[in-house]
């Protein structure tokens, strides 16, 4: 809902949320090893033993859904600032990146608990796919920011760095 009043930057808590949730998808990558060994012996028929780091990558995983649905619920009570003009491709491509990481960070979550609590191969599978495309709209998203901040120079970045209006 945008309206005249939209605020010109994003809050605090915005802010740490977006940061909180870009360093728990950097340590999913980190982590994935683990899970994915587990998940390789469970699918042999072997025993998995207690790991912390299989247990960070699926607290991590619910972390970033209930963050993300936080961020959500703040976007529609807030709004959030109009996106800077840079033309209709990029102002395109950059709505369809945020569209996709939103997606991509509710239904990860999802698959890999269906996956793991689930034991459903095709979940596991899905997961694993999704982890492609979230790593490519992430590589997009900050290749995005550093054109806005090295390129074009115009705030953009600002505007997650420190709260504005």
């Amino acid at each position: 809902m945008r309206t005249d009043t939209a605020p010109t930057g994003y809050s605090r808590l915005q802010i740490a949320l977006h940061w909180i949730v870009f360093i728990l998808i950097a340590q999913q990558y980190l982590l994935h090893e683990a899970i994915s060994a587990a998940w390789d012996r469970i699918g042999e028929g072997l025993d998995v033993a207690f790991d912390p780091l299989v247990l960070a990558h699926v607290a991590g995983g619910v972390l970033v859904l209930i963050l993300v649905v936080w961020r959500l619920a703040l976007r529609a009570q807030r709004d959030t600032p109009p996106a800077i003009e840079t033309g209709k491709v990029q102002t395109l491509l950059a709505k369809l990146t945020h569209i996709g990481l939103y997606a991509l960070m509710i239904v990860m979550p999802i698959s890999g608990s269906v996956a793991w609590f689930g034991g459903i191969e095709a979940a596991a599978l899905g997961h694993n796919v999704m982890k492609i495309a979230l790593l490519a709209l992430v590589a997009l998203h900050v290749f995005g920011a550093l054109y806005h901040q090295l390129v074009l120079r115009d705030g953009t970045l600002a505007r997650m760095r420190r709260p504005l209006g």
